[in-house]
């Protein structure tokens, strides 16, 4: 257990308020108002809390660990909590994308995803010619129309048709280029990994997980490009090996006892104006 900390450490505030601003300048934008924000992290405090003590969360205990007031608590536990729903397109299609750049009947003998029939297609003597597209759908589900799955992922500018009528998977497809509602779904899940990995890493809660990152400042718009465009083709090559391994061990631990964990390996890209940032650097350790 982490040791109790009577006020926030000032490194943890400065950590708060980078990482709020951006988040904040979003919510202005969709008319996410200050009020309806509060209630939901009053929601989020008291849910945090009740993990936290357990069979201790009494509603005194869960005001003096959240600093809200009882009848604010009162109030929350007696309300359904809110749906949590993922967006259609999104349900099925990080499954889909795994198999399409991992499994050998639909990657392409270079790697990469292949390009895709739109139907299956079959010989004169009525065998299956090469996989289709509908045959990358019902590896998941057969209670799905591909044509519905393939018509949103147009939509979102996930694949492309080109003029042989085949399918074919965008190199940067993992999130959607098109449709807020997918985006915001992917946001809030890669995100709160990212946070869940930092979090665990400053309460030390376990072996320390893999965060790093690159920086550098002082560059030039001509270097900006480059690196933009080497980093998308090293993060790719990096997801599509993991997304492999990743889709075998899967397979293989299917129907075991204990096969109950999840893994996500993310890696984001930001370029923009130097702005001065005053804690460009971690503060060094005192010893």
């Amino acid at each position: 257990m982490p040791r109790p900390v009577f006020g926030p450490s000032p490194a943890l505030v400065r950590a708060l308020t980078r990482l709020l601003k951006p988040l904040i300048r979003l919510l202005i934008a969709r008319g996410v108002t200050f009020p309806y924000l509060m209630n939901l992290v009053k929601r989020l405090y008291v849910a945090a809390a009740e993990t936290s003590l357990a069979s201790a969360a009494t509603v005194s205990r869960l005001s003096i660990a959240t600093g809200l007031q009882r009848k604010d608590i009162n109030r929350i536990k007696s309300e359904p909590a809110p749906d949590v729903v993922i967006p259609e397109a999104t349900s099925l299609g990080p499954r889909l994308i795994g198999i399409w750049l991992g499994d050998p009947a639909f990657r392409a003998k270079r790697g990469g995803a292949r390009p895709l029939p739109r139907t299956t297609q079959t010989s004169k003597a009525g065998d299956p010619r090469e996989k289709s597209f509908e045959d990358l759908v019902h590896t998941i589900s057969t209670d799905v129309r591909p044509k519905v799955i393939l018509e949103e992922w147009v939509r979102l500018g996930i694949v492309t048709i080109d003029k042989d009528d085949n399918v074919r998977l965008k190199s940067d497809a993992f999130v959607p280029e098109e449709g807020f509602d997918e985006k915001a779904y992917y946001l809030g899940r890669n995100v709160a990994d990212h946070i869940a990995t930092s979090v665990s890493n400053l309460l030390a809660e376990k072996e320390p997980l893999f965060e790093r990152a690159v920086y550098y400042d002082r560059l030039t718009p001509d270097s900006i490009a480059y690196l933009r465009k080497r980093a998308r083709e090293y993060a790719m090559t990096a997801l599509v090996a993991l997304n492999k391994d990743a889709l075998k061990r899967a397979d293989d631990d299917a129907g075991k006892t204990g096969a109950d964990q999840r893994m996500a390996l993310g890696i984001y890209y930001y370029d923009g104006p130097d702005e001065g940032v005053a804690d460009k650097a971690p503060p060094k350790a005192k010893g």
